[in-house]
């Protein structure tokens, strides 16, 4: 990771603060919405603390699109920084090192999150289990597409990722098993995962190494986001192209789900389908609200997040806020009962908040 100074006017603010909405949800959404709950105890709160966290199995709540959002958002900006880098006489070949780079260093990010790295004990490292990881594959792939292939290559990219990898979730024999199906533990993808991986798999019924053909998928979706948006369409055609391909997504992930069901454990093709819908449909609210509209005040709090995203998501991970924010905080419980634990859950947020406000404010940003 590196810091690096950015002139913030030549960023594109929607998106910015599209990625500040989503470490927003990372960062304080589920705390948040259980602490009310556990506060309030009322079903309204009890329906909003299951819609942020993750269904068990086939099926969506809100908080699953959190994942996808981060790697959707880092799809719509590879447009952008390749051909930035290209412009500046980067060759192909220094593009490469950078990628390669890249991978390397989320991979070992995602370590230290969810690998347990820092355990310094091999038999609970995990080699590949962590949002930062399928963003590097899917990422990777992606820029390398970009590079290589034209626009319509991309597209039948996108679409041979979602048949293929529909197909290898259905067609093949598991040992043991029978006939490979969308199931916790009676899937080919998560065979494939404990034979490469065999003690250094999580253990749990997330798959990784094939669902890459869905990271990957995800990124491209973000890609042809980004594209849009850097076209010379005017601003409310853009909005409309967002709106209209964000709906036909969903669409197309519900109808395809009803016979290859919607998991996100999995990363299921209907998953990424529908998934990505969502997510252009958020972009497209943004980009309105943002760009075409220019309500932007509003945003410059999502911005300060989603400008340091990689750096907030770090230290959300590794260093407990709510313990931290208990240690000041601790005197109120006497007065706000069962609504401590939200309280510490802003608390810690907040100091978070103020460390990357004072990142922004200093124009230092933690750059992969």
């Amino acid at each position: 990771m590196m810091a690096s100074n950015v002139k913030v006017s030549d960023r594109i603010m929607s998106v910015d603060a599209l990625r500040g909405f989503d470490m927003l949800m990372i960062i304080i959404a589920t705390r948040f919405f259980r602490g009310l709950n556990q506060g309030a105890d009322i079903p309204l709160t009890h329906f909003l603390a299951e819609q942020f966290s993750h269904r068990e199995w086939s099926g969506f709540h809100f908080y699953d699109i959190i994942m996808p959002l981060f790697l959707f958002v880092v799809g719509a900006v590879i447009p952008f920084s390749i051909n930035k880098r290209l412009a500046s006489d980067s060759s192909k070949s220094r593009l490469y090192v950078h990628l390669i780079r890249r991978v390397i260093i989320l991979f070992v990010l995602g370590w230290i999150v969810q690998g347990r790295l820092l355990n310094l004990d091999i038999n609970e490292f995990h080699v590949f289990s962590n949002t930062l990881q399928a963003i590097a594959v899917g990422y990777f792939f992606a820029s390398v597409a970009y590079l290589h292939l034209s626009k319509r290559g991309r597209y039948l990219l996108f679409a041979a990722c979602l048949i293929i990898y529909a197909l290898l979730l259905t067609v093949p024999q598991v040992p043991g098993i029978g006939r490979s199906m969308l199931l916790p533990d009676k899937n080919f993808a998560l065979y494939v995962d404990h034979i490469i991986m065999g003690r250094f798999d999580d253990g749990y019924q997330y798959t990784w190494i094939l669902s890459g053909f869905g990271f990957t998928a995800t990124v491209l979706s973000g890609l042809f986001a980004g594209e849009i948006i850097q076209s010379n369409l005017k601003r409310e055609k853009v909005a409309l192209y967002l709106l209209v391909i964000g709906l036909t997504g969903v669409a197309l992930g519900l109808i395809w789900g009803i016979w290859h069901p919607i998991v996100k454990k999995l990363w299921s093709s209907s998953f990424v389908l529908f998934s990505s819908g969502l997510c252009f449909l958020l972009l497209a609210i943004f980009y309105w609200i943002i760009d075409v509209k220019g309500y932007r005040k509003w945003a410059f709090f999502l911005k300060v997040i989603g400008m340091n995203a990689i750096f907030a998501y770090m230290v959300s991970h590794v260093i407990n806020m709510p313990a931290i924010s208990e240690n000041l905080l601790f005197g109120l419980e006497q007065y706000v009962g069962d609504y401590y634990y939200l309280v510490t859950a802003i608390g810690g947020f907040a100091i978070l908040y103020l460390v990357l406000w004072y990142l922004y404010k200093n124009r230092t940003f933690i750059k992969v």
